[in-house]
């Protein structure tokens, strides 16, 4: 297949806002399962009191995407939770086609679990797993494999945004938001193509797996989103399954807002209630 790296302008997403001030950020190399994956850290603060880290997964397609492109959304991530972000610089396809993504999703969790504390000069005490689109469905496989086989710190929640949830087959609103959303199907071929997952295997469809046993969820969705039945469908199975979802859909917005906050006047606030919602979520896991 002919390397695919250079989006096509159509596709070029959107410009965030700037990444603004913050007390550290940190860059950290880790081993990965077939060579070392990048890893920032985004903090509000220089120093801090022991408690959860966020491990934030870029969207993408798994073919695009960075550290740097997701930059401003880690570092909002971090001041609104007041929480340190490490940011995972995960193999892209097509060079490094599926299960790559899913390999080095769970590597870095581990690693972070067992040596982010000392690599980046803090205390953590568990994970909060979090990714958008692509990194939505990184956030999900992790959180299954941490829960199969536990890590060296527990996911005390999981925060999956428009994930990709279940390729395995069509949903309504891949026709219905095909073309003139953002996200348009010939996006989603070439992105089909150059990863070659296997559609029916739980870490290309998180919706197929065992959902029972899961980590608390804060998943989002948008109203306008070909991925948006995905969402939905993989919330309510984790409910049938007894887990604990809090589930918002956004209404009158389009895959990806929560990196269009330069272009879009409602990202902003619709991402203020995704962390308004996350924030909550923590505070009652602390309480409890």
């Amino acid at each position: 297949m002919k390397l695919i790296r250079q989006m096509p302008p159509e596709m070029m997403p959107s410009p965030d806002v700037p990444v603004g001030e913050l007390g550290e950020i940190r860059d950290v190399t880790m081993p990965g399962p077939a060579g070392d994956i990048a890893l920032r850290l985004f903090d509000p603060r220089s120093a801090r009191e022991p408690g959860p880290v966020v491990v934030f997964y870029h969207g993408g397609g798994f073919i695009v995407g960075s550290i740097d492109t997701h930059a401003a959304l880690a570092a909002e991530i971090s001041r609104r939770l007041d929480l340190p972000v490490i940011s995972v610089e995960y193999r892209l396809a097509p060079e490094h086609p599926w299960p790559a993504a899913t390999d080095d999703g769970e590597a870095a969790a581990r690693w972070v679990a067992e040596n982010g504390g000392a690599a980046f000069g803090r205390k953590f005490t568990g994970l909060v797993l979090c990714g958008d689109s692509a990194g939505g469905t990184l956030t999900c496989v992790t959180s299954a494999a941490l829960r199969d086989a536990p890590a060296a710190l527990p996911v005390i929640l999981q925060v999956p945004i428009y994930p990709v949830a279940d390729v395995s087959k069509a949903y309504p609103s891949n026709g219905e938001f095909a073309n003139g959303y953002g996200l348009e199907a010939a996006d989603m071929a070439y992105f089909g193509e150059a990863y070659r997952s296997d559609p029916q295997d739980p870490r290309a469809s998180p919706l197929l797996g065992d959902l029972s046993g899961l980590p608390p969820t804060v998943l989002c969705t948008a109203a306008l989103d070909p991925l948006r039945d995905q969402g939905r469908a993989y919330a309510a199975a984790m409910i049938e399954a007894g887990g604990q979802v809090t589930f918002r859909e956004f209404a009158g917005t389009i895959h990806g807002f929560c990196t269009y906050r330069g272009v879009m006047a409602s990202a902003q606030g619709d991402l203020g209630v995704v962390l308004d919602l996350v924030s909550a979520q923590l505070t009652e896991a602390r309480v409890g």
